[in-house]
């Protein structure tokens, strides 16, 4: 049985090594899963400010409606029928 997709809502702080200090952020990803959402964010912020997962602390994980979405691309994703890869 296949999950529905879902938009979550992920807050939290991470640590930022060339500025020494802890910085807030809110992330908008798409999941079937809460636990699937926050892998997919230890993983991006990760990869993007080079920073280990253990300098990112994960507040808050909320589930969105479409409505209340802030990303354009993620509302455009949950528009589509099907993807052909």
């Amino acid at each position: 049985m296949r999950g529905e997709v879902k938009i979550y809502r992920v807050c939290g702080q991470m640590f930022l090594y060339r500025v020494s200090e802890w910085r807030k952020f809110t992330v908008e990803v798409l999941a079937t899963k809460p636990e699937h959402a926050v892998e997919r964010v230890l993983s991006e912020l990760g990869s993007r400010h080079k920073i280990k997962r253990k300098h990112i602390r994960i507040e808050k994980v909320e589930e969105a409606n479409e409505d209340e979405a802030k990303n354009a691309l993620i509302k455009e994703l949950l528009k589509l029928d099907k993807i052909a890869i």
